[in-house]
């Protein structure tokens, strides 16, 4: 009778622990999805207004082509900025923790994004207009450098071993609900009489952020640490500066990372902010075109992230990377052939499928794979440079270099399609070589 009592002890231990893990997981889950949603909210709507507003407002005083190839180059400032955000708060996360950099990132975000919200523009202050915009758009940086790998380890490391690319792609929806966020608004103010909507419809999106970060903060603080970096968090474990070992160590991995991005970001980066130029500007079409477009490709982000990070615990992260490679090739020049239809409906569905698919094949199990790369101790900074670098080389370059290029050829969209194969060559490659990690346990 002991002995019978006892084991219904231990299997209801059990059970209760279990269900403290899935809760705590659950919890976990949900802080980082919503802490990335307002991050991402952040980085995107700059990169609306930068095509939108911007050109005109804080560089009116040139021609028009080249105030969007000014605009852009601020936009890419932000990218420039990430991978510094990275190496300083993954150097923190790898020595303090995951948990003590995800509020302050997001703080720093958030009060980024308000004060561009606040800005005076060049007819007001001259060129302090866009020198403060840079010096904001180089804070919001800041924050996303640091703020998208503490996420992503956060639901990685407390993931079940068979479940990381889910958990993973889950964190990776902020991106598309940001976007999906930052574009309503947008479209809301974009109704308003031109006049309003350059005189201050066009800050509200900005000014609502703050909102956002205090209750992103407020949410992250009741989250566990990562129980894996808990364990390896012995003092004679920790590195003690981690991106010097990563560029002496752990060079070819790095690079590898820095590879697997560049595709990504480049075809997301064209499809939804070098479009947003192209459709307005050059199709000279509604705003509302594009836009409907980009709500439609969120709204399929939705489905296929998560959908391509499950497939990928399955099947693997290399062959989810192949066949996004496979597929921005063969879309590059379609593209923008179906944007030349000046059909709002054509228009919108070549958005959605472009990004749902370009963007959110390789999107879903790129949370898995750059965290699975490294060791615990190594893991934050190595996949917060690795995605940040690849994001400034691609993602923050692509929509000047095409604006460029365009301009270059006259108007043409050729050199802007030869671009996005040229990319995805390069992550197709970094994926062959990258070793498959879906089924071996996390590094320690």
């Amino acid at each position: 009778m002991t002995e019978a009592v006892v084991k219904d002890t231990a299997g209801v231990s059990r059970l209760d622990s279990t269900r403290r893990l899935n809760a705590e997981r659950k919890r976990v889950l949900i802080a980082s999805v919503i802490g990335s949603v307002f991050e991402w909210y952040d980085f995107v709507v700059y990169g609306i207004a930068s095509a939108l507003v911007f050109n005109k407002l804080f560089f009116p005083v040139v021609d028009p082509v080249v105030g969007t190839i000014a605009s852009f180059g601020t936009y890419a400032v932000g990218y420039v900025a990430r991978p510094l955000g990275g190496a300083i708060f993954g150097h923190f996360g790898d020595r303090l923790g995951r948990k003590a950099m995800l509020s302050l990132t997001l703080l720093i975000m958030g009060v980024g994004t308000f004060l561009i919200g606040c800005l005076p523009t060049y007819a007001q202050i001259g060129l302090w207009a866009p020198a403060l915009l840079i010096a904001l758009r180089f804070m919001q940086g800041l924050g996303i450098g640091g703020e998208w790998a503490g996420s992503i380890l956060m639901a990685v490391e407390h993931a079940p071993p068979n479940r990381r690319g889910l958990f993973g792609s889950l964190v990776q929806l902020g991106y598309p609900i940001g976007v999906l966020v930052s574009t309503s608004v947008f479209s809301v103010m974009a109704r308003l009489p031109q006049e309003d909507f350059l005189s201050w419809g066009w800050r509200l999106p900005f000014l609502v952020s703050i909102l956002f970060a205090a209750a992103g903060v407020l949410i992250r603080m009741r989250v566990a640490e990562s129980p894996v970096f808990e364990r390896a968090a012995q003092p004679e474990k920790l590195a003690k500066v981690p991106l010097i070992e990563i560029l002496t160590r752990y060079r070819r991995t790095f690079l590898l990372a820095v590879g697997l991005k560049i595709s990504e970001i480049a075809w997301v980066s064209v499809a939804t902010i070098v479009t947003i130029s192209y459709v307005t500007i050059h199709l000279g079409l509604p705003k509302s075109v594009i836009l409907n477009g980009l709500l439609w490709a969120a709204a399929l982000e939705l489905l296929t992230i998560p959908l391509f990070g499950h497939l990928s615990d399955r099947f693997g992260r290399r062959t989810m990377f192949l066949t996004g490679c496979t597929f921005s090739i063969l879309f590059a020049f379609p593209l923008f052939h179906l944007l030349d239809t000046r059909d709002p409906v054509i228009i919108a569905m070549t958005i959605a499928v472009a990004v749902s698919l370009g963007q959110g094949i390789m999107f879903g199990p790129e949370a898995a794979w750059m965290s699975e790369l490294f060791h615990t101790r190594l893991r934050y900074s190595g996949a917060s440079l690795g995605f940040q670098l690849g994001g400034a080389i691609s993602g923050g370059l692509t929509p000047l270099a095409a604006a460029l290029l365009m301009n270059w050829a006259g108007g043409a969209t050729w050199p802007v399609s030869c671009l996005l194969i040229g990319t995805a060559c390069i992550t197709l490659f970094a994926a062959w070589l990258a070793p498959e990690t879906a089924h071996a346990p996390l590094r320690t």
